[in-house]
C-alpha cells in the first residue's frame, strides 16, 4: 500500500481519483453527496442515541457517582483524535495506491483508492475502524462500567461510522458473489 496525503479537499468531486471499467455497475445510492450525507447523519444520530440508552441504564443501575458530562467530553475529544487513525485503518486495507483527503470545513477525512477488492475485503475495509473505535470500546464499557468515557467513546464512533455502514449495506445487497468492488471519485462500483 502506498498512502499519499493530499492537501485540503476543496469540495470539487472531479479532482478525486477516478477509474473506468467497462461494464461496471455503480452502487445504487443517492447521487447527491448532500443527500447521502443527510441520510448518514440521521443514521449516525439514531445509532448514537440508541447506544447511549444502555450506557445510562448501566451507569444508574451501578450507582456510578461520576460526572457524566466530564466522561462525555473526554469521549468527544478522543473521538476527534481518532479521525486520522480511522482513515489510516481504512487505508491499510488497500494493496495499491490510496489517497487521504481532509475536508475540515465539513469535519471530514476520507480515503480513496481505485483498486479492485473482493466484496469481503471491501466490507472489512469499511468496518475495520468501526470495530476498533466503536464496537470494541462499547463492549469493553459493559465489562468496566465505571469507565463511562469508554461507552460514550464507542457510541460516538459507532454513530460516526454511518457512512461506512451504508457502503457495507450496499456491498452486501447489491454486489454479486465473486464480483469485484472499486472506488472511483466519491462513488463505489462493482464488476465481474
Amino acid at each position: 500500500m502506498k498512502l499519499t496525503f493530499k492537501k485540503e479537499f476543496d469540495g470539487d468531486l472531479e479532482k478525486l481519483p477516478k477509474r473506468e471499467v467497462e461494464g461496471a455497475v455503480i452502487f445504487k445510492e443517492p447521487e447527491s453527496i448532500k443527500k447521502l450525507s443527510m441520510i448518514a447523519n440521521a443514521i449516525g444520530a439514531v445509532i448514537i442515541v440508541a447506544a447511549w440508552i444502555p450506557i445510562f441504564i448501566t451507569a444508574f443501575k451501578s450507582d456510578i457517582s461520576v460526572n457524566l458530562m466530564v466522561h462525555y467530553l473526554v469521549a468527544l475529544l478522543l473521538a476527534l483524535l481518532v479521525l486520522f487513525p480511522h482513515e489510516i485503518l481504512h487505508a491499510l486495507c488497500f494493496k495499491e495506491d490510496v489517497q487521504m483527503y481532509t475536508y475540515l470545513k465539513k469535519g471530514l477525512m476520507f480515503v480513496v483508492g481505485t483498486e479492485d477488492m473482493s466484496k469481503k475485503r471491501f466490507v472489512f475495509m469499511s468496518m475495520l475502524p468501526n470495530i476498533c473505535f466503536g464496537i470494541i470500546p462499547y463492549i469493553l464499557f459493559f465489562f468496566f462500567p465505571e469507565q463511562l468515557w469508554l461507552g460514550f467513546f464507542g457510541a460516538v464512533n459507532l454513530g460516526a461510522g454511518a457512512g461506512d455502514y451504508i457502503n457495507v449495506f450496499n456491498a452486501l445487497t447489491q454486489v454479486p458473489n465473486g464480483a469485484k468492488v472499486f472506488m472511483s471519485g466519491h462513488r463505489s462500483y462493482w464488476h465481474r
